[in-house]
């Protein structure tokens, strides 16, 4: 057990058609569901953490949380950065364990995105650690990444092709049509798959990643309106269109919203159903099975990664 690069994994995803998951941690429950549904399907594991997650638990926190996962179920995970700002919180957490880390300055020109990337991918490969990129910038919220749908751009082919060679980044984070966060399509949900063809056939050995890929299934949105929530009606990406994109480079696929989903619903169902309850233990128990269970059924139904650890 050990924790890893996502460099050997994401080679046989390529070649096998699978994406790897990559699961978005704020607390022990939630490591615990997400490593206990891996094992159970013996399926390669990212675990990933936001700047949101990494205000909320402390990186101290979350480096030996995963490092207690590993020693407790024996799996190799990588723990990456997710939409790390800055080559400075990229520095910090390469420096404190972090196998992985993304640097996003999709927000930037494309000449400042190529060197702040490139600036990371110096620092980082010497250490041992992979890099991922973004070119596009998708819509919709996640902690403190905002975009508007106006402001929203899919990303070129030809340019994803010159980003790649200039900077050496190991992966790239493309906008095809999916956003951050419960949201609302304009029209039916719709990727891009002409667009994700094209770019894969430019850098045929470049993992690409799917960031906002959660599909937000309505049984979760009902159960959480009916026990007293108001989460708007929402659709996600249809998880036949995430089994199909990884026939064409994707090879890790960003889930949180889901999560996020699947335990709120338990934890306010219980509570409803137990109102005189205060024990955590008992809601945040039922909140971890409900993510081991949507754990599990991504890995299997959607990512198409049992068995490929």
């Amino acid at each position: 057990m050990a924790l890893i690069t996502t460099t050997d994994i994401f080679k046989k995803a390529l070649n096998e058609d699978f994406a790897v998951g990559a699961f978005n941690v704020n607390n022990m429950e939630i490591i615990q569901g997400i490593v206990d549904a891996a094992k159970k399907q013996n399926a390669p594991l990212i675990l990933q953490v936001s700047a949101g997650a990494r205000k909320y638990a402390k990186p101290a926190y979350l480096v030996k949380l995963v490092e207690a996962a590993m020693e407790d179920t024996g799996l190799d995970i990588t723990l990456h950065l997710d939409h790390g700002e800055s080559f400075e919180i990229c520095k910090e957490c390469i420096d404190s364990g972090f196998t992985s880390v993304m640097i996003d300055g999709s927000k930037y020109p494309f000449e400042e995105n190529i060197a702040l990337t490139k600036k990371v991918v110096d620092y980082a490969h010497p250490r041992g650690v992979v890099v991922e990129a973004e070119l596009g910038k998708l819509a919709g919220v996640e902690d403190n990444i905002k975009v508007d749908a106006k402001a929203a751009t899919y990303t070129d082919p030809q340019e994803a092709k010159e980003f790649v060679e200039r900077t050496g980044v190991d992966s790239l984070a493309i906008a095809i049509g999916t956003s951050h966060g419960a949201y609302k399509f304009s029209g039916e949900p719709s990727l891009d798959f002409e667009r994700l063809k094209e770019i894969h056939k430019l850098i045929p050995n470049t993992p690409l990643v799917l960031h906002g890929s959660s599909t937000v299934l309505p049984e979760f949105v009902d159960k959480c309106n009916e026990y007293g929530g108001k989460i708007p009606g929402a659709k996600g990406v249809p998880e036949e269109m995430i089994r199909e994109a990884t026939k064409y480079g994707i090879c890790k696929v960003n889930i949180d919203t889901d999560l996020r989903l699947a335990m709120t619903a338990e934890v306010r169902k219980y509570l409803v159903e137990n109102p005189s309850e205060f024990d955590p233990r008992k809601y945040l128990g039922v909140a971890r099975t409900a993510i081991e269970d949507m754990v599990s059924h991504k890995i299997k139904n959607v990512l198409n990664a049992s068995d490929k650890k």
